[in-house]
């Protein structure tokens, strides 16, 4: 059944990359025009953000009592990141990779769930600091409008939701339970239409709130120990900012940290909201008129824009595929020959 999974993945990955040769080619036509000592640097920085998700992730399965390694949890990220990209799930792709990959090893799934949904929470919050700033520099530019405010408020809703449900979960396995339900509710009249079916399973909802409850109830005592992954988790959107004042300089574009702050702000957080899985399509629209409004021209900002998205998007895809590989290559301690 693995080996079918890890086919059906390659398939899919192909079909994308086939889907997307024409950006792809863009892409590198691109790269070759810039500065390659830059654009080096640009790729050494975006694996060092790779590094820094897994060690991220590292701190918080140390926090709940799990033993793991750097590299397995760096391959596990890049992993999902390419399940999340070439076979679309509303983003949990990513912790479904956790997931199976817990079972293989045998270990407690709930903790593990607990750690990848933290390890977005933390994310989302590092990346609202960084947002802060970015709708700073547009609103003393002038260029802040309806669009970049309600995609704004639409992020800090989805934190503070994440962050609501942490909390209940730390209080109460019943309230946790109890808003679990609501939501599994909400979400089935929404697709029902669609589908013709409920989509979730309000009482397997419930029993999730039950599994994940004990170890939720453990995270206050443990407050302290989050100022380590937090750290890693706004030094992860410091080095993607790195990546694009790199691309900046391998095209001799000039610029100011406002222009790298608003214009990663803006790109990334159509990223996180747009409906297409990273972005595609719509990072690749709105990055240009980002930088387009912070005083970058326009055939510019169109060449930073491919460029960027090769090294944060392509790469870290490409990567993603062969972790993929990895992971299912190393036999777990109970399948090892003895």
């Amino acid at each position: 059944m693995r080996k079918f999974i890890v086919i059906l993945l390659a398939f899919l990955g192909a079909g994308f990359v086939y889907l997307s040769f024409g950006e792809i080619e863009s892409i590198l036509q691109t790269l070759r025009r810039g500065n390659l000592w830059f654009i080096l640097l640009a790729l050494l920085m975006e694996s060092g953000w790779i590094l820094v998700a897994g060690a991220t992730i590292l701190a918080l399965y140390r926090i709940l009592g799990l033993d793991e390694t750097l590299y397995r949890l760096s391959l596990l990220f890049t992993a999902g990141n390419f399940i999340s990209t070439v076979m679309p799930s509303a983003g949990m792709g990513a912790v479904a990779v956790f997931i199976s990959e817990a079972n293989r090893r045998e270990q407690p799934t709930g903790k593990v769930t607990i750690a990848s949904m933290l390890y977005i929470f933390l994310d989302y919050i590092a990346f609202l600091c960084v947002l802060a700033l970015g709708l700073i520099v547009l609103f003393r530019r002038n260029h802040l409008d309806a669009a970049e405010l309600t995609a704004s408020g639409i992020m800090f809703s989805i934190a503070a939701l994440l962050g609501f449900l942490f909390y209940l979960g730390s209080k109460s396995e019943a309230r946790l339970g109890n808003a679990l339900a609501r939501i599994a509710r909400l979400l089935n009249r929404i697709a029902h239409p669609f589908i013709h079916r409920d989509y979730l399973n309000e009482e397997k909802m419930r029993d999730y709130a039950r599994e994940l409850a004990t170890d939720l109830q453990t995270l206050p005592q443990n407050y302290r120990k989050f100022v380590k992954p937090m750290l890693f988790a706004l030094l992860n959107k410091t080095m993607l900012m790195g990546v694009m004042t790199a691309i900046f300089l391998a095209f001799q574009v000039p610029f100011s940290a406002g222009t790298i702050i608003g214009g990663f702000a803006i790109s990334y957080l159509f990223l996180v909201i747009s409906p297409t899985p990273a972005g595609i399509g719509i990072v690749e629209g709105i990055m240009p008129l980002a930088l387009s409004s912070l005083n970058v021209p326009w055939s510019q900002a169109i060449i930073i824009t491919l460029a960027y998205r090769g090294v944060t998007f392509w790469f870290p895809l490409g990567v993603g595929a062969w972790a993929l590989r990895m992971l299912h290559m190393t036999p777990t301690q109970q399948e090892s020959p003895a």
